[in-house]
């Protein structure tokens, strides 16, 4: 569904992602580990077209997308669900989630997806009136996933779902996850919880310093010795 093939991205002279390239099958979790300042949030922004690679192919459903403006690569079924939230916060939940169907033209589909956010994420039933603003951390999480399942995505770009959430909210958040794959929809998770990452996703990719240093079955790379000590702690 999702093939990058050796691209090279810059901030300026700095050169962030050397040469990478990743597979992401259709229906499958593909996890995409490593530490702070590896490359993974620039690796999705590229993908995303949020930025553009120097050299090297992103080819989404045998298209060449490298360089496409975002807002066409959301109208193409490839969204993201930014670092940080970025929920709109003097909107209410339900605005947000409307405007995650801003490109969409079928009300009737609409509708059915709004009622399938509402029985993913029932919190956000509970608060769809309430600013967004005012919802805690995870319950922003769970909007900005919920928002980005509106524009009915055939695969969703996750960048750091679990940072800065409590325990609960993660187990939730992944569970959620798992949910959305179960539906039909491709996951490119970008995760530093790397346990949590490689214990849900079906193949993984570790991200050292701009280039992809290890790659295989999410099962097999969760037992490696080297990824045991540097990102589970073991």
């Amino acid at each position: 569904m999702l093939t990058v093939e050796d691209i090279n991205v810059y901030y300026g002279a700095i050169h962030a992602i050397k040469g990478i390239s990743l597979d992401v099958p259709d229906g499958e979790i593909v996890a995409l580990i490593g530490s702070n300042g590896a490359g993974k949030s620039t690796t999705l922004r590229t993908i995303s077209g949020l930025m553009k690679p120097k050299t090297g192919k992103i080819l989404y459903e045998g298209h060449d997308i490298a360089g496409v403006p975002a807002h066409k690569i959301v109208g193409m079924g490839l969204c993201q669900v930014p670092e940080g939230r970025h929920v709109f916060a003097n909107m209410t939940v339900l605005e947000n989630l409307e405007l995650g169907a801003y490109l969409r033209k079928d009300k009737d589909g609409i509708a059915k997806d709004m009622d399938d956010v509402f029985k993913k994420f029932p919190r956000l039933l509970e608060r769809k009136d309430q600013l967004s603003g005012t919802l805690s951390g995870g319950e922003q999480q769970m909007l900005a996933m919920g928002r980005a399942l509106m524009s009915k995505p055939k695969i969703i770009v996750m960048d750091e779902p679990s940072m800065g959430l409590s325990p609960i909210f993660v187990s939730n958040i992944f569970d959620i996850i798992q949910t959305i794959r179960e539906t039909g929809t491709t996951v490119l998770l970008v995760e530093q919880n790397a346990k949590k990452a490689l214990s849900i996703a079906d193949r993984a990719y570790v991200l050292e310093t701009g280039k992809i240093s290890l790659s295989g079955k999410a099962s097999d790379l969760i037992n490696d010795a080297s990824v045991k000590k540097a990102y589970l702690g073991e």
